[in-house]
């Protein structure tokens, strides 16, 4: 019969009407569970899946009310031959087309079982093909990627003890190699003190800085369209360039890019705790050779102060007492012969405050330390006393800072990453070994933790920190959301085709988007990072709404009386312009993003992953549910099929 199109666009809400509430509840399943990833990353990602669940419960709405309606207006009053389930049809050519060339693809598979077979482990070939690229280190794995900023600074530390004027000197040497370059258009030097605080100074302490042998440099680069290169390949084309002036003046400098990543001390930190500190200060220097002596990693450096000389001038009591001197007048006769000291309060008729008043020696006319010794100062009876009559002087060392993390005493080792796999994974990787082959006089291996503090500080034992702490907390956040992901989805389609096997069919695809994902990156050569991740997650759900759409067609096609190996072609042919729509206005939207740094590896995820396993699902999801039924003994084919069969352009009725 003739149906009006007020009566097609009713059959054909209808007809997709289950399957687009279910994969619209799958969608906001696979994106839900992320609203309760904890840790640094929650704040950042929980927008994500609140908005987009709102967005999908809108769009439903939209596709039953206003689609329908946006169609009849367009669609003005023609009248089309009525579709049913089984029935015949009057189909478009392009829809025949689409339809003959995926039957030619697909039956040769269903009926013989050697190709079906040979497909599923081609398949399974690839995923775990993909999987092996994570291996080998094809693909790298980080927690964000670098950003693409217009500064970085460069953090310079001068031996203990060295003058401000020498630290000046490295400074000015350092930022003159720094404006050599054509992308910096200025430089700013802090010597002495910290520079503005930033999101640096913030986390890594850099505002605390202070004292004569520090210095930093705020470097200014063009904007981002006036140069080809990122703010990170810059900065790691710096260091090579600064490191041999910084050796030049006995320099440890770092090149610290703003952010440089998650909000951690450094990329990489290894801790040291321990029941003695000297034994702490002892591993520490050797997990630091183990650092600078490893590939790739680069600005290596420690929390511990070298040994500086300390001369403690040690009053003798009883002689300053028999010499009519009080300890205190010995300080004070030091302190202005030095760096000068407080004699007295100026109190100034418009000043708020009384000004100190400080007694010093010039610079040029300070005693050194001999002469020191040689001062007189005058006792109670009137007489001089030679300040050597009753103090000496005692040659000792300087207290290092003690750190404590969490109450435990800790000794730091912080180090950058650059070189080939720029992630501090891979550099843990390649340091952990020589780390447990390190030779300690306790005669135990050195124990080495990745998740928590130690417990117990009984024994000499390391703690990886820095960025791998935030990447392994993200990841397992991330990693127990998809699995709370999976079980959803499960319970979701277990409830509507209420059947427990069905469901692992329509989830099947959900890993074959990683033939997709990790390929990509691996072409792109980007990071697989957090937002990667997020992704795949949802991918999850988009691929599955695909599955669902696949299996109720066939599921009413049968209910039709329509047999198995017809169903399913049928299934594939008519969801096929759909299916694969819904996949090109995910790439369009993919390459929005794509240029952004921080979120590349979404953009890279969504768009490799949904063109693959859009494809393969096209073909996989047939295939397990025509196996599923086989083995529920449903009818393969009829004589009408038999028919059909022998002539190229016969249709599937």
């Amino acid at each position: 019969g003739w149906t009006t199109p007020r009566q097609a666009a009713v059959y054909a809400t209808d007809e997709v009407g289950n399957p687009t509430i279910l994969a619209t509840f799958t969608v906001i399943a696979s994106l839900l569970p992320l609203a309760f990833v904890g840790g640094l990353m929650g704040p950042y990602m929980r927008p994500i899946p609140i908005n987009a669940s709102w967005a999908m419960l809108f769009s439903l709405l939209v596709a039953f009310i206003v689609t329908p309606w946006v169609t009849l207006r367009v669609m003005g009053g023609k009248v089309h031959p009525h579709k049913s389930a089984g029935g015949p049809d009057q189909e478009t050519k392009g829809e025949h087309r689409i339809e003959r060339i995926y039957t030619t693809i697909m039956r040769p598979l269903i009926e013989r079982p050697k190709r079906r077979a040979t497909v599923l482990v081609a398949v399974a070939v690839l995923l775990a093909g993909s999987v092996g690229l994570l291996f080998v280190r094809a693909v790298r794995v980080k927690m964000l990627p670098y950003d693409n900023k217009s500064e970085f600074q460069v953090i310079i530390d001068m031996p203990e003890g060295t003058p401000l004027e020498a630290t000046a000197a490295a400074a000015g040497a350092l930022a003159q190699t720094v404006r050599t370059q054509p992308e910096v258009t200025d430089t700013e030097v802090y010597v002495g003190t910290s520079g503005p605080i930033n999101f640096n100074g913030l986390v890594r302490h850099y505002f605390l800085r202070q004292g004569p042998n520090v210095g930093d440099i705020q470097v200014n680069l063009v904007g981002k369209h006036q140069r080809k290169q990122q703010s990170h390949d810059i900065a790691k084309r710096m260091r090579t360039l600064l490191d041999p002036v910084a050796a030049r003046y006995n320099a440890n400098i770092k090149v610290a890019e703003v952010p440089p990543g998650p909000p951690v001390l450094s990329t990489m930190v290894a801790e040291i705790y321990g029941p003695d500190a000297q034994r702490q200060l002892e591993v520490a220097k050797q997990v630091r050779e183990v650092f600078e002596t490893t590939p790739g990693i680069v600005d290596v450096d420690w929390f511990v102060e070298a040994d500086q000389p300390k001369r403690v001038f040690r009053i003798d009591q009883e002689a300053a007492a028999l010499a009519g001197v009080r300890p205190d007048m010995i300080a004070y006769e030091l302190r202005t012969a030095g760096a000068g000291a407080e004699a007295g309060l100026l109190h100034e008729a418009r000043g708020r405050e009384p000004i100190p008043i400080v007694l010093r020696v010039d610079r040029s006319q300070r005693p050194s330390l001999g002469d020191l010794e040689g001062l007189a100062l005058p006792s109670m009876q009137g007489r001089m006393v030679p300040v050597a009559s009753v103090a000496r002087i005692e040659e000792t060392t300087e207290d290092r800072n003690i750190y404590h993390k969490n109450l435990r005493r800790v000794v730091y080792v912080t180090a950058e990453v650059a070189g080939a796999t720029e992630s501090p994974i891979y550099g843990i990787l390649d340091m952990k070994k020589r780390i447990a082959a390190l030779s300690i006089p306790e005669g135990y291996h050195i124990e080495q933790l990745y998740k928590a503090q130690p417990t117990s500080e009984d024994r000499l034992q390391m703690k990886w920190d820095g960025e791998w702490q935030i990447t392994y907390e993200v990841f397992r956040d991330m990693g127990i959301a998809f699995a709370v992901v999976m079980l959803l989805v499960y319970v979701l389609v277990v409830a509507w085709f209420r059947s427990f096997l069905t469901p692992l069919v329509i989830m099947a695809p959900i890993p074959l988007t990683l033939i997709g994902i990790l390929p990509g990156h691996w072409i792109t050569g980007m990071f697989f990072t957090a937002t990667s991740m997020i992704g795949l997650i949802a991918l999850s759900g988009i691929i599955v709404r695909n599955s669902i759409l696949l299996v109720d067609f066939i599921n009413l096609e049968l209910e039709a009386g329509a047999p198995l190996e017809q169903a399913v072609l049928k299934a594939g042919a008519v969801r096929f312009r759909p299916i694969v729509l819904t996949a090109a206005a995910l790439v369009v939207g993919g390459l929005v993003i794509i240029l952004d740094p921080i979120f590349q590896g979404l953009a890279v995820s969504l768009i490799f992953g949904v063109i693959i396993s859009t494809a393969l699902t096209l073909v996989v999801i047939p295939l397990l549910y025509y196996l599923l039924l086989l083995r529920r003994g449903l009818p393969v084919k009829d004589d009408g099929d038999e028919a059909a069969h022998s002539h190229p352009q016969g249709e599937l009725s």
